[in-house]
């Protein structure tokens, strides 16, 4: 029996993976997130096989909550399931360690091979993600820099991603299980690495790179 466990924020689209899966006697949903940092927690609580994973989600995103998951459960697999094709969200969450990728557009089958994959210790692509991995390996002697985001460290990635979305250092430090002088350290580091000294600049990265969305922006918040 495959454990799976589903992380999106959309309550419908959780059901309706929860609807499909039970048609598999093979596949057994143990449990559901609505954002990262419950995804997190409870991957280490009910130690899935498989995690499905959204990209976009509040608090901590797919990315964020993919490479806390595989530093605390290296061995669960993360299977990425989005509407997103990009090629830079794409070559990020493979460097996380995500072991499939597919598109929300994908059918019925073609996710449950993918969790099936996945849990074999295969990497799954959708066709036209493994076109872009195979593209971008093809033209990665053109890349004219590096980019700066990868300058970050893990944790670095997911401060980056809560005070872009305007959670205060308290609520990152409760978040992320760390003290709120430790909080501020990150911010600092973040700040010197990308050369951005205000917030607002890092939400106009954050948003150029794909971190964040508009509408999770949370203006009310100050850090």
């Amino acid at each position: 029996m495959i454990k799976v466990l589903i992380a999106d924020d959309h309550a419908l689209v959780r059901e309706g993976i929860i609807a499909l899966l039970k048609l598999c006697d093979d596949i057994e949903v143990i449990g559901e997130a609505s954002d990262g940092i419950e995804a997190v927690m409870k991957t280490e609580k009910l130690k899935p096989d498989v995690v499905i994973m959204d990209i976009n989600m509040p608090k901590l995103g797919g990315l964020e909550a993919t490479l806390e998951i595989k530093r605390k459960t290296p061995d669960v697999k993360i299977l990425v399931l989005t509407q997103y094709d990009d090629r830079e969200y794409i070559s990020r969450l493979l460097k996380a360690g995500v072991s499939g990728y597919i598109l929300k557009k994908a059918g019925a089958t073609e996710l449950i091979s993918a969790i099936k994959a996945v849990k074999r210790g295969e990497l799954y692509l959708h066709p036209s993600i493994a076109k872009e991995v195979v593209e971008g390996y093809l033209h990665k002697d053109r890349a004219v820099a590096e980019d700066p985001y990868d300058l970050l460290t893990e944790r670095e990635k997911q401060v980056l991603k809560l005070i872009t979305e305007g959670y205060t250092y308290k609520e990152i430090a409760d978040a992320l299980g760390i003290s709120v002088k430790t909080a501020i350290a990150h911010h600092t580091k973040i700040s010197e690495k990308l050369d951005i000294h205000t917030r607002a600049g890092l939400i106009k990265f954050a948003i150029k790179k794909g971190i964040i969305k508009i509408d999770e922006i949370n203006s009310s918040n100050s850090i």
